[in-house]
């Protein structure tokens, strides 16, 4: 079984799980791990990312304009939402691949601290 490597910032393609945790769906995610966590497991944290602008609002949200310099390199073909309060656990075999790295993780990392009450 291939794992892919990815790292915290990077935009991968993943089986996103629904909220009845029975579905899932092939969507881009944003790596939101620290890389020096150590768990010893091979999965990885990830906020999904949504195409649906009309999913802004909570500071929980953090919308990403394509053409950008915080998203040129990231693969988003989409004026997208990065959603840090829908968080999943995923296996690492359940990457289809990475898509392209975030340059600027400020704007998530605020949201994040929202999200986790941090």
């Amino acid at each position: 079984m291939s794992m892919i490597d990815c790292h915290r910032s990077d935009v991968v393609l993943v089986l996103f799980p629904d909220s009845n945790l029975r579905t899932t769906k092939l969507r881009p995610a944003l790596v939101v791990q620290n890389d020096n966590l150590a768990s010893g497991l091979q999965q990885v944290i990830v906020a999904m990312i949504s195409s649906n602008v009309l999913r802004l609002g909570p500071p929980s949200r953090v919308f990403v304009p394509v053409g950008t310099e915080a998203t040129k390199n990231s693969g988003l073909l989409l004026d997208s939402i990065v959603m840090t309060d829908n968080l999943a656990t995923i296996h690492k075999s359940e990457l289809a691949r990475v898509i392209g790295p975030f340059q600027d993780m400020s704007g998530i990392d605020q949201a994040m601290r929202v999200t986790l009450a941090l």
